[in-house]
């Protein structure tokens, strides 16, 4: 009861932006796979407090979400500690905004957060998005100028550093800046888009291309998030690939390194990054089906980037595919090794990799042999043209 009493004591000597921020912080740690001692019960206790439905998910406050709504569509829940481009961690709002309000921008901060209230509370949602618009566009500005020279950028890393370990936070607000800077030309992108791209084929791809042109030229630094506003419309995220691979001379790595949306490539590799977290959060919680189910998608990306891009494993994709891979295939051993030899694992099921079956052998051949006569084809016109 002692320690009990004293850890009450000791939360409640902190300000509630320091409760919200200390709930991200164990959240994030644990969901990268760090125990921490007595974590669960400071999280039960914290989770009680802001979040009444029980949430595990961090929900921004509403001052602080009317100021990252623009960010919305690009967040996505958990802690993935490797960039993620064109995406923002939702569990870093929490400390970005407290070093908004405490170093960035103390005075405004309290002036905007004050407003914000008065205007809710009056039930105004135009004045609403009228101050939070005018407070990102302060911010911005502080930004530009505190991130202008490497001094100022490492002091306000430090400064960051105060409110979480997070190694992506700062990268974070780097992107948070890019987005602000574009204004509405995210959302009139996204309200451009189709609701579901069900099948990514050459008409489709040709169509977002085009408005992605359109899209870099008056915003080249926000391009990440409008590729990632297309991956959301997406069945499978491996499909992201094809703006760089239809682009391409050739299917050789080199010559899909070589196109204006190659960074699609590393896009899909985080999204791998993502399933393999997500993959030893659902063993280490039993959640089987789930790791079945993110075990399938996996292998589904594997294959799509090996058949679609040659040498991929000779260039530094293929190197990050492999080390994904290899950890992944360490937690699926470690998971089926808790089970006794003569009984089968439904993650150690070849169906999982349908394309080691002889089915998936000669889809690979078919694919093959088609690519063989499109360059075959694109050759003879090449040289037609020459003579």
């Amino acid at each position: 009861m002692d320690e009990i009493d004293r850890l009450s004591e000791f939360l409640q000597r902190l300000t509630p932006l320091s409760r919200s921020c200390l709930l991200s912080e164990l959240e994030r740690l644990e969901l990268c796979g760090i125990d921490m001692p007595g974590s669960a019960d400071i999280q039960a206790r914290l989770r009680a407090e802001f979040r009444k439905d029980g949430s595990t998910q961090a929900r921004a406050t509403s001052p602080s979400r009317y100021f990252f709504a623009p960010l919305e569509l690009l967040l996505i829940d958990g802690a993935p500690e490797h960039p993620n481009m064109g995406r923002i961690s939702r569990n870093t709002l929490t400390p970005i905004w407290e070093w908004i309000c405490r170093d960035l921008l103390p005075t405004m901060a309290r002036d905007y957060i004050k407003a914000i209230n008065d205007q809710v509370a009056a039930n105004n949602p135009k004045e609403v998005r009228k101050i939070a618009s005018t407070f990102q566009t302060k911010v911005v500005k502080v930004l530009e100028s505190t991130l202008a020279s490497p001094e100022s950028a490492e002091s306000a890393r430090a400064k960051l550093g105060q409110y979480t370990a997070s190694r992506t936070a700062f990268d974070d607000v780097v992107k948070m800046l890019h987005v602000l800077r574009a204004g509405d030309a995210l959302p009139k992108f996204n309200e451009k888009l189709p609701e579901k791209i069900a099948k990514f084929d050459d008409g489709q791809v040709a169509q977002i291309t085009a408005q992605l042109d359109a899209f870099k030229k008056a915003h080249p630094q926000a391009l990440p998030f409008a590729l990632a506003l297309v991956a959301r419309r997406l069945k499978m995220s491996w499909q992201l690939v094809r703006l760089a691979t239809r682009a391409a001379a050739s299917k050789a790595a080199a010559d899909v390194a070589a196109t204006p949306y190659a960074c699609v490539v590393h896009m899909v590799l985080d999204r791998l990054d993502d399933k393999r977290l997500a993959l030893r959060v659902a063993l280490r919680h039993n959640r089987v089906l789930i790791a079945r189910d993110l075990l399938a998608d996996i292998y589904d990306t594997e294959y799509a980037l090996k058949v679609r891009i040659d040498g991929i494993e000779q260039c530094e994709w293929g190197v990050r595919l492999q080390q994904l891979m290899d950890a992944i295939a360490a937690l699926v051993s470690a998971e089926v090794s808790r089970f006794p030899t003569n009984v089968g694992h439904i993650l150690g099921s070849r169906r999982l990799r349908s394309h080691d079956t002889f089915g998936g052998k000669l889809t690979y051949l078919a694919w093959k042999g088609r690519d063989a006569m499109q360059d075959g084809a694109a050759a003879f016109r090449k040289l037609i043209g020459q003579t």
